[in-house]
């Protein structure tokens, strides 16, 4: 070959060049002047072991007077095939480099055997052995392949005999065609079958090794084949690769594949990682050659000789591009791969390393020729993690948008999410030009899970602003991400947007869809206005989130729609099943009810809703005056299944419904004791209480809810008894004492809505005719609080109502002077008025367990000669009480007729006469008395002094002992106060008299009480305040005016 068609031989591919390996030359370690001399030893039959400095760390002779020519390592096993003077044919050797034998110390030999085929010997080619040692190829010469199968069975197997190898397979026969590679193709996940790759000269062949199918005649995939050392496995991809004079080929299982210009002549080929090592053969350097390297080479070089080269091209596949390319003057005997290195051994026994560049080093050089697609499939081929590569992305990102190519920088940009900060991107795109990226950045960040709220808020209103309805309804319907159930965006943030913006329906169907039920109540109610949708959907969530929203916008409700919403309100604090609702109920106005607008009077709870008693009649909302409060609504054909879940409401809330109240029905009345059927349910009524506050301008509707409430839920109406009675059910899980306040609470409401100035006088006699049924109601049929009623009837001025609580109250004499009173202002209008008899009829029925009454009315009778001359009679009734019950002393009667003209003496005349009679008898009797015990005190007194003079001698004249009743004889014992004993009958020591012991003993504890009693004044003044002079009198007996006691003062 002439030095002037070599140039143009060796050619370059159109490739980018770039230098990613340095060349560095390796030293013996102990003289680093010289390379390590290794390999040379082969051609005498032995194998060396090195370490990673190249230094021999044992050998041993594998093949006596012969040569080693091929060797293959995998799991610690080594396969030789060399050659031997003592046999015509190769031999193959398996040797255990992790056991050694116990003789030599050297790597155990596990089989050794001739590798023949046919009677004629042929030189090994080129061999091939699988990664799991199960299958071992061996090319011939003759262009014969021979297949050890299940190979590691064999050595493993524990059989002694080295020749103990399975019988080989000829798998493929070319008569002149030698085999100049073999390689095995490992089972994948494309394909779980193990293939073997046989190149010739002129063909390349897969043969189906194992799996199913296995077995059968070679296939060729490619009609172009290579010259020994020029194919090699591709460990990456599994192919087969195949480097011609032309370009270089990649060949897999069914077909040739992909193929890379590369003209000129190629002597080896080799693999590492992702990197084909092409070796030129020798050539001669010209400043004319093709090759940049060659020339710069011949340039550099100041001999004139012609002296040839070899080259040797680093090749990256994948990413085509060569990674290196060097030249070397003394030739290259072999390249290998070891310790994750290139070497290369050059002819003089020099060893060179390739040493690869940091990734790092080469993005940079990349980066500094804005080769950043090249820079991103070298990341992604060098394994970078994934934070590396999208800093790669971001760059190209940058570079891109420093172009102005905004589409393709946002593309780059996608590809970072999760690596690079989102604020660092938006802020590029936040021009109003850029808008578009902006929303594509914003929608991949949102479906990948990384946004958040700001995020979500910053796209929404890129849509807005944009008015894309189409991908506004696309990006708030997407589902959530199915591998964690969440949301790609942020609920509440979306919801907020969509209603800042006004878009109503989306944040409607967002609310509802992820059943954010206050959110799409509050946008329906205070945003669309869509109260019947708002109220249907109240009904639809069950009793208790209706209760908790209601308490919100109850009243918003009610102003839009009293009727409904009172309906509502009343099936939710009445029912213990689940909420109705009716899909097909036809529209229609409610019928009318008997109550009208009014408003209040009194300090009770519409006190507390801050009412204007004296509003005006149709002062409530124009919505309510005109179509009347609402009643009681009939069965719903619908039921919502307690266990029916927000969502299926949902659904089945997609069709718009219109509910209207209904008119009532007939108003059932109830006995004094309804009967009550007990059940047991899941729904807790709420308290009536919470929802008083909502009515606040819709007081007809306010009747209508407590009256409807009272009855369905207690049974309790104002009406009187009718056909029957009522069946309520109670509720097992509600406190007794709680319902008992929901029931006071209602009627003192009721009772105070009843007492409001009513429009008309006809209906305000109505209200207050069902006021006095309340109050009238017995037994504690209806509850209400009757100091609350006392106040509300003083404060309105229903006076009739007043009676009935003060009966109930116990306050007779009020109801006494609330008929005097009738009188006198019925005597001062000159009208006809039956007050006094209802005095006398009170007098009768409450006189006889309150006698004080009797003086008060016998004031009032004598009071006008008018009304005495009417009650004369009755006067006479009552002098006869008065004395027959003691109530008034004949003095205080005299004074209370006596103190006008009014009443005569002949109208008292026999009452008189009678007290006198009985009054002097009285003072005879008390004369008597008084005689007998002055008689008394004197005997007494004598006798005390009798009993005090020891001068004067006691004669004793009984004769019966006081205790045995025996005739009294001696030794006796007499005791000063007449009483006698034997001696025997008294006991030792005894000093008094048995029979006056006891009396005298009460007698001294009363003394001794009396006595300790006179210092506490506070209980002798509770005494006389509460008993008056008959307990200043016991005071005095007893010595608690600190006198002298008797026996002192007659000392």
């Amino acid at each position: 070959m002439s030095a002037q068609s070599q140039p143009a031989a060796l050619s370059a591919p159109a490739w980018r060049q770039f230098t990613f390996f340095d060349l560095a030359p390796i030293r013996d370690i102990h003289d680093l002047g010289s390379p390590p001399e290794i390999f040379q030893v082969h051609i005498h039959g032995s194998v060396y072991q090195l370490n990673r400095e190249f230094e021999i760390v044992r050998s041993w002779l594998a093949h006596a007077g012969g040569r080693v020519t091929h060797m293959v390592e995998r799991k610690g096993i080594l396969i030789t095939l060399g050659e031997e003077d003592t046999a015509r044919h190769p031999f193959l050797k398996v040797w255990d480099l992790e056991h050694t034998d116990n003789k030599t110390g050297l790597p155990a030999l596990l089989r050794s055997t001739k590798v023949q085929s046919g009677n004629r010997p042929h030189p090994v080619s080129t061999i091939a052995l699988s990664a799991t040692l199960a299958y071992l190829a061996i090319g011939l010469g003759d262009g014969t392949v021979l297949l050890y199968r299940h190979l590691d069975q064999s050595i493993f197997s524990g059989s002694t005999s080295l020749s103990a190898l399975p019988k080989p397979r000829v798998v493929h026969e070319s008569a002149g065609e030698p085999i100049t590679g073999l390689g095995f193709r490992e089972p994948g996940e494309d394909s779980p079958n193990m293939y073997l790759f046989i190149v010739t000269l002129n063909r390349v062949l897969a043969y189906h090794a194992s799996g199913k199918g296995s077995g059968g005649q070679p296939t060729v995939v490619s009609e172009l084949g290579c010259g020994l050392g020029c194919a090699a496995m591709d460990g990456n991809s599994g192919d087969m690769v195949v480097a011609r004079d032309e370009a270089i080929y990649v060949c897999g299982i069914d077909s040739r594949g992909s193929s890379f210009a590369y003209e000129g002549k190629k002597v080896a080929v080799h693999t590492h990682r992702n990197y084909m090592i092409i070796i030129s053969p020798p050539i001669a350097p010209s400043v004319t050659a093709a090759s940049a390297t060659v020339r710069n080479l011949a340039a550099k070089s100041k001999s004139t000789d012609n002296a040839e080269i070899t080259k040797l091209t680093v090749f990256d596949l994948e990413n085509h591009f060569v990674a290196y390319t060097g030249t070397f003057t003394t030739g290259i005997r072999e390249v290998f791969s070891v310790f994750g290195q290139i070497y290369a051994l050059a002819n003089d026994g020099s060893l060179s390393c390739l040493e690869e560049k940091p990734t790092s080093a080469k993005l940079d050089m990349l980066y500094r020729k804005s080769l950043f697609l090249t820079a991103l499939n070298v990341a992604k081929t060098q394994g970078l993690d994934p934070g590396e590569v999208a800093d790669v992305q971001r760059r190209f990102g940058d570079h891109l948008y420093a172009k102005a190519d905004y589409d393709g920088a946002v593309q780059q940009y996608l590809k970072t999410i999760g690596h690079v900060q989102p604020s660092y991107i938006i802020r590029k795109f936040l021009d109003a030009q850029r808008i578009h990226n902006l929303v594509t950045y914003l929608q991949e960040l949102h479906s990948l899970g990384r946004a958040n709220s700001d995020h979500t808020t910053l796209l929404l209103n890129t849509y807005t602003k944009l008015k894309d309805v189409s991908r506004l309804d696309a990006f708030i319907k997407r589902e959530s991400a199915r591998a964690t159930d969440e949301l790609p965006f942020d609920l509440d943030t979306a919801i907020r947007v969509c209603r800042q913006a006004g878009y109503f329906e989306h944040a409607s169907y967002l609310a509802k869809k992820y059943e954010r039920h206050e959110d799409y109540l509050r946008i329906q109610i205070e945003d669309a206005g869509n109260y019947k949708d708002a109220l249907s959907y109240l009904r639809r969530l069950g009793t208790e989130a209706a209760e908790s929203n209601l308490a919100r916008y109850g009243r918003a409700m009610l102003n839009n729609l009293p009727y409904e919403t009172t309906q509502l309100l009343i099936d939710i604090c009445t029912s213990l099943e689940p909420l109705m609702f009716d899909d097909d109920e036809p529209k229609g106005e409610p019928a009318a009810l008997t109550r009208q607008p009014s408003t209040s009077g009194g300090p009770s709870y519409l006190s507390y809703l801050a009412l204007n008693r004296n509003a005006a009649p149709g002062s409530s909302s124009a919505t309510a005056s005109d179509q009347g409060p609402v009643a009681p609504s009939s069965a719903s054909t619908t039921t919502v299944k307690p266990g029916a879940s927000s969502r299926q409401l949902s659904v089945a809330h997609e069709q718009e419904l219109s509910r209207t109240a209904t008119p009532p029905p007939p108003t059932p009345t109830i006995t004094s004791a309804s009967p009550v059927k007990p059940t047991v349910h899941s729904v807790k009524r709420p308290s009536p209480r919470l929802f008083f506050a909502h009515f606040v301008d819709h007081l007809d509707c306010f009747v209508s809810f407590l009256e409807t409430v009272a009855l369905k839920r207690w049974g309790q109406t104002v009406d009187a008894i009718a056909n029957g009675s009522v069946e309520v059910e109670s509720d097992s899980n509600a406190l007794e004492e709680a319902e008992r306040q929901d029931q006071v609470s209602v009627w003192n409401t009721l009772l105070e809505l009843y007492l409001a100035p009513g429009p008309t006088t006809a209906e305000r006699q109505a209200n207050q005719d069902k006021a006095l049924r309340v109050l009238r109601s017995e037994g504690g049929r209806i509850p209400y609080d009757p100091t609350h009623a006392l106040i509300l009837c003083s404060t309105c001025g229903f006076t009739q109502g007043l009676v009935p609580l003060w009966e109930r109250a116990g306050m007779h004499e009020d109801i006494l002077r609330f008929w005097m009173d009738e009188h006198r202002s019925s005597a001062e209008s000159s009208e006809e008025s039956a007050a006094s008899e209802e005095v006398v009829r009170a007098l009768r029925l409450y006189g006889p367990t309150h006698p004080s009454l009797y003086a008060l009315v016998l004031r009032f009778l004598t009071s006008e000669p008018a009304l005495l001359r009417k009650h004369e009679e009755d006067v006479k009734d009552v002098l006869r009480e008065v004395e027959e019950r003691g109530v008034m002393q004949p003095m205080e009667v005299v004074r209370v007729l006596g103190r006008n003209n009014v009443v005569g003496v002949g109208i008292v005349r026999s009452w008189l006469a009678r007290v006198i009679t009985e009054g002097r008898q009285a003072v005879n009797v008390d004369q008597q008395l008084i005689d007998s015990y002055r008689g008394e005190t004197q005997a007494k007194l004598k006798q005390v002094q009798e009993l005090s003079d020891p001068d004067r001698p006691r004669v004793f004249h009984v004769t019966q002992c006081a205790v045995c009743q025996g005739q009294l004889d001696l030794p006796s014992v007499h005791f000063m106060c007449g009483h006698s004993y034997h001696q025997r009958c008294l006991g030792e020591h005894e000093t008094e008299c048995p029979n006056c012991a006891r009396a005298h003993g009460l007698i001294r504890e009363i003394r001794q009480n009396n006595e300790r009693l006179v210092d506490q004044h506070d209980v002798f003044l509770q005494e006389v305040r509460e008993g008056g002079f008959s307990a200043l009198a016991a005071g005095f007996g007893r010595g608690a005016m600190n006198l002298a006691r008797l026996e002192d003062a007659v000392v």
